[in-house]
């Protein structure tokens, strides 16, 4: 399955149009990352623990949205677009959108 955020793939074009596809991931910080993401807020830095979550999720999201795109006959997926957003009282979900067009090229 070929993912791009290009309207189109170089040198491959598209034969049909499947349609939108979408994948979403929703995932809980928990109480410990929290703290330590404070701390780091305090002295600076980069926070790894959070950095890894958002990564996860949005493998997540992608991998969800190869899997919808696959179910419709698609081998690509094209235009694609990431939304990062937090979720909940005091921030402490975050969820990431993945949505693109499900192509066959």
């Amino acid at each position: 399955m070929i993912l791009s955020t290009t309207p189109f793939i170089e040198g491959q074009p598209v034969k049909e149009y499947l349609g939108v596809v979408a994948g979403e991931a929703i995932v809980g910080a928990n109480l410990f990352r929290d703290l330590f993401a404070a701390v780091r807020d305090i002295v600076g830095g980069r926070s790894g623990a959070y950095e890894e979550v958002m990564r996860g999720a949005r493998e997540t999201a992608l991998r969800e949205l190869a899997e919808r795109a696959e179910e419709l006959g698609a081998n690509a997926v094209v235009g694609i677009s990431l939304d990062y957003e937090t979720v909940g009282g005091g921030s402490s979900i975050l969820m990431v959108a993945a949505t693109g067009t499900a192509v066959r090229v």
